[in-house]
């Protein structure tokens, strides 16, 4: 994930049409304006506080994961424009089956300590990654990997004085070095889409270096990225530079990009207006109440769908919420369309499921009745549900602006259920994810989500599959967990796709978070540069920014 990660519009991305692609396809991209821009020149941007230290396989937020994007280089990566999956380091990834893929490296790609990135370093970054006693967030990706069990282990109890005995393996039995620039991987089952997952920032390689002092490289991570990591100086500013051997096609153009961290969107806005900064990600909620963001930007903004979705999650730990039909009431209590069309400007589509419209598997209505406001429903089926007594907390972080949005679904939850709703701010993202991943909150918490590589899948086992990394409501089902093996191992992609489909209509039966609304990002930027373009997850091209 990204607990709001990354987000995708695209129709149909096959791992076939990967395979078969010996090096990145697709056509230029437009240059806005190409008679004025120039590349060069430095550009800041809206960033926020990352959760953990920079390291690959344990950033699965935006805050960290827009910074590593930069800095980082993959297998794989993804168009602009509709996230096709190209090769970047790959020269070739090839299977027969979807269970034993061969990966072929182009030779002289480096990293930013100027050494080469050889199998290796992508051997032993995933080997780290998996390893339960290095407590890595994203493990959860390479859990297809053959041998991913052995290097798993149990805290008897749960932080307790005991120790969780150490694992049985410390590397996956499914990698293999072949030679440099060579390395095989085998899955415990088949995985037909493993070549299109291969681009997100778990799997990125790792220096040598990295290995000597961990510690060090999270504060001042090495990758293979058009971008240097320069420093990160705590609640002020991230600061990347060009790097002038980059190795891959998508060639840098600002010569520094400065993140500079705000508490709430509203100051980042202001500076936007003012100048002070060049890029926002996303304008305000308050903004965007008639449409006062196009008229304080004049020209220096645009709308665009991206498949992401945001939804609200109910803690397992809260026994007033455990009845299924409490949550079911909840859900038929909020309307959605009023509130994006008042709060949102009619900028957000109510969401009938689990998965954004332009995903390859979309069906619409997966959440049923559930998602429909009803507020008589709502009273009756609360009743049946025994009825809930006391405060219901609602989580959200005040770096996103959510403010608006989350006062007014409470206030429908309050009128049309008599629930007492009340919203709980934290003060930035990083710091609420610490409280959820604590299980010391109870209620309600908004997250969103953002695609991290193309494919329905990641849209249900990353926040649903048990124990995975982003199911901050612990929702459980072997049901649901064997729909997502099946569907994985079916090479057939509309087969799989069913699969998927159903598992997702078990959502619905079961209501572990409501979907609230899909995705569209409204980006502003200042008047030095010129149009951004934003990328199909739904994040501003920062690499291609040019100025006037």
């Amino acid at each position: 994930m990204r607990g709001t990660t990354r987000t995708v519009a695209v129709a149909g991305i096959s791992a076939a049409a990967l395979l078969l692609a010996g090096c990145g396809g697709g056509g230029e991209e437009e240059t806005p304006d190409a008679s004025s821009a120039k590349a060069g020149g430095d550009i800041s941007v809206e960033g926020c506080s990352p959760q953990n230290p920079l390291i690959p396989s344990n950033t699965s937020e935006t805050c960290g994961g827009n910074v590593l994007d930069l800095v980082t280089a993959k297998l794989v990566s993804y168009a602009t424009k509709d996230a096709k999956p190209e090769m970047d380091i790959a020269e070739s990834i090839t299977t027969s089956d979807n269970q034993n893929f061969e990966v072929k490296l182009k030779k002289g790609y480096k990293f930013h300590d100027g050494t080469e990135v050889k199998a290796k370093n992508f051997v032993d970054a995933w080997n780290y990654a998996s390893y339960f006693p290095n407590g890595q967030g994203a493990s959860y990706f390479f859990t297809p990997f053959e041998g991913y069990a052995d290097l798993q282990s149990e805290d008897p109890d749960e932080d307790g004085p005991q120790k969780a005995p150490a694992p049985k393996a410390k590397e996956l039995s499914g990698l293999k070095v072949v030679d440099d620039h060579t390395f095989t991987i085998k899955t415990s089952e088949k995985v037909s889409n493993l070549p299109v997952r291969l681009g997100y920032t778990a799997f990125a390689p790792l220096p040598d270096s990295f290995f000597a002092d961990p510690e060090a490289y999270g504060k001042k991570p090495i990758g293979a990225g058009p971008y240097e990591f320069v420093s990160l100086t705590p609640d002020v500013d991230i600061k990347l530079k060009k790097f002038a051997d980059y190795s891959g096609k998508d060639a840098a153009k600002p010569d520094n990009i400065t993140f500079k961290i705000y508490a709430d969107d509203e100051t980042a806005y202001k500076d936007l207006i003012a100048g002070t900064i060049d890029v926002m990600e996303q304008v305000p909620t308050s903004a965007l109440i008639g449409e006062a963001w196009k008229t304080d930007l004049q020209g220096r903004a645009a709308t665009k769908a991206v498949a992401g979705i945001t939804h609200v999650g109910f803690t397992k730990t809260d026994p007033r919420l455990s009845n299924v039909k409490v949550r079911q009431a909840i859900s038929m209590a909020v309307n959605r369309q009023e509130i994006t069309d008042k709060i949102f400007n009619k900028g957000r589509v109510p969401a009938t499921g689990w998965v954004p419209p332009g995903i390859d598997g979309y069906a619409a209505g997966a959440c049923g009745e559930a998602c429909t406001f009803d507020a008589a429903k709502a009273k009756t089926t609360l009743a049946e549900g025994g009825g809930f007594t006391g405060t219901l907390e609602f989580a959200y972080n005040n770096d996103g602006g959510h403010k608006e949005w989350v006062e007014a679904t409470c206030n429908q939850i309050k009128t049309n259920t008599g629930i007492n709703c009340v919203p709980r701010p934290f003060v930035d993202f990083s710091t609420m994810l610490k409280e959820l991943e604590s299980r010391k909150f109870n209620g309600m918490f908004r997250l969103g989500w953002q695609m991290d590589y193309p494919s329905i899948e990641n849209f249900l086992a990353p926040l649903y599959g048990t124990d995975a990394d982003s199911n901050y409501q612990d929702y459980s089902s072997p049901a649901f967990d064997k729909l997502l093996n099946d569907a994985a191992a079916d090479g057939d992609p509309a087969s799989s796709n069913s699969k998927y489909q159903e598992a997702e209509k078990l959502l619905g039966q079961d209501l572990p978070t409501m979907p609230m609304w899909y995705t569209a990002r409204q980006t502003g930027w200042s008047d030095k540069v010129n149009t951004v373009e934003v990328d199909a997850f739904g994040v501003p091209d920062y690499g291609n920014v040019t100025l006037k």
